[in-house]
């Protein structure tokens, strides 16, 4: 049997049903990167990657690599950082400078980066409409490393993180974790498989698994909004939360 056609995306061409499709994982190419195209391709199970000198291209692996909301493994050393408050964290305080870190992080595993100015400026619109979201790390006050992504419904579509302090990132992931299971999450996207990714706990399905998976999922109402505000709101502080200082204590965001 013949693979799919690859899909030229017209403004008017919608993104097609992947269930049993037959192909290399490479949906479509161009398009624009607007609200409206990423919301539509998020919620089919599809997602942009594509290098400097190509159009976009739109990605939706046979195999996906994702982590069920209690997958995550923490060492005994993570955990004893976390417990002395070397690292504190934020929501969606700082979207656009994560996004500009994790563009000029070196890759070891993977093609070098898919976030550029365009896709700085589409995602930063897109958190502006309270769908994409960014948890910022902090030590003794300053950046210390922090991740980006999209939610939808009750799945979280981790896009990239980076550490400028040792273990930033991975404490990162803990603390987003924990919120996103304490908000009833079913599943983080992590996209394409790692050796690093694989460690932490993540694990293959297949596309089809996939999408049930985010089927269920979006059956749900989405966290739409800044979740710092949401925080505020909802009183409920999770422990670790706001800019740490040198002193040892904690700037609350709320």
């Amino acid at each position: 049997m013949r693979n799919s056609a690859i899909i030229r995306l017209l403004p008017h061409v919608k993104f097609p049903d992947l269930r049993n499709r037959i192909d290399s994982g490479l949906i479509a190419y161009g398009g624009e990167l607007g609200i409206n195209r990423l919301l539509e391709a998020y919620s089919k199970g599809i997602f942009p990657w594509y290098d400097y000198d190509s159009p976009v291209l739109w990605h939706s692996p046979l195999e996906r690599c994702i982590f069920g909301i209690n997958d995550l493994k923490i060492s005994h050393s993570l955990r004893n950082k976390l417990n002395r408050k070397l690292f504190t964290f934020t929501f969606d305080q700082h979207f656009t400078q994560i996004m500009q870190h994790c563009a000029l992080i070196d890759r070891k595993e993977g093609p070098g980066t898919w976030i550029f100015s365009e896709t700085i400026q589409a995602y930063t619109q897109l958190h502006k409409e309270g769908y994409a979201h960014s948890v910022e790390v902090w030590h003794e006050g300053v950046l210390a490393g922090g991740i980006f992504g999209v939610s939808l419904g009750k799945a979280f579509f981790g896009e990239s993180m980076f550490h400028i302090v040792t273990d930033a990132s991975k404490v990162g992931m803990k603390f987003l974790f924990d919120f996103l299971k304490t908000n009833d999450f079913h599943f983080v996207d992590a996209q394409m498989e790692t050796n690093h990714l694989m460690s932490l706990g993540a694990r293959i399905v297949s596309r089809n698994n996939y999408l049930d998976m985010l089927e269920e999922a979006l059956k749900h109402q989405t966290l739409q909004g800044n979740w710092n505000e949401y925080i505020k709101r909802s009183g409920k502080t999770p422990p670790f939360y706001g800019r740490g200082h040198k002193d040892g204590s904690v700037e609350s965001e709320r």
